[in-house]
């Protein structure tokens, strides 16, 4: 008797199964509008920034969206640090995962003959100043002068050694050729020049000039360090 209801239910759970699997195909090929986006992680932007600064046109089928596209496009545009694009048949519509990017300085770069503001976090990358949640912002002590893409390694090779020397770093600054200058709090004007290379060497040695001046309290007499040669680095004074 038993064995007869279980084989009963065989045709019935057979079809339960296409059935569900008929709907959510069917939902695949349905259309998504803006109202059935939901954006998770971040309040700063809204369904228009992101329809703004991506190729996402509405109405659009939900299979058609290109979640792989869609995210790289909001990534670099917005400057964010991680963007996940999620198909949802149950809710239905698009679930849009955003975590914003953390800054550490405030940055200036220059396309097109105008200087743009914005930030600069840990790693180089720059934040247009409207893609910032200006309410949890503090002043910085560190200014970026000339970023550009091509620079982001050295900016985070120069935060991340500033994090554990003695370094006080008021600006990072790349003329348009490229020259590195920085400007550290007491050792005034620091000349790094054009080769990102030696970049780690370079800031070792100033760490270790900074422990060494410190005891002879000689800050206010530097006029600039050249270091754009690590292995012969020179230390300019003022002229009394």
């Amino acid at each position: 008797m038993k064995n007869k209801q279980k084989k009963n239910y065989g045709p019935f759970l057979l079809f339960l199964y296409f059935t569900l699997l008929s709907f959510l195909t069917f939902r695949t090929f349905q259309l998504v509008n803006i109202n059935q986006i939901k954006i998770k992680g971040s309040e700063l932007f809204s369904t228009n920034d992101l329809i703004n600064n991506s190729s996402l046109t509405f109405p659009i089928r939900l299979i058609s969206v290109k979640t792989n596209l869609i995210e790289k496009e909001l990534k670099n545009n917005l400057s964010l640090k991680y963007v996940s694009v999620q198909r949802q048949l149950i809710p239905f519509g698009l679930k849009i995962l955003i975590k914003t990017r953390k800054p550490v300085a405030q940055g200036e770069r220059t396309i097109n003959g105008k200087k743009i503001e914005g930030y600069v976090d840990r790693y180089g990358f720059f934040i247009k100043a409207q893609h910032t949640d200006k309410k949890n912002l503090k002043k910085f002590p560190t200014r970026v002068y000339g970023w550009e893409e091509n620079y982001k390694k050295t900016i985070s090779e120069v935060f991340s050694f500033q994090k554990i020397s003695n370094i006080e770093l008021v600006s990072i600054n790349f003329s348009p050729n490229g020259f590195l200058t920085l400007e550290e709090k007491e050792l005034n004007k620091i000349l790094l020049g054009f080769d990102p290379n030696l970049i780690k060497d370079q800031l070792r040695i100033i760490d270790n000039i900074k422990n060494q001046l410190k005891e002879n309290s000689i800050f206010k007499k530097i006029e600039n360090i050249d270091i754009t040669n690590p292995i012969n680095p020179k230390i300019k004074v003022f002229k009394p």
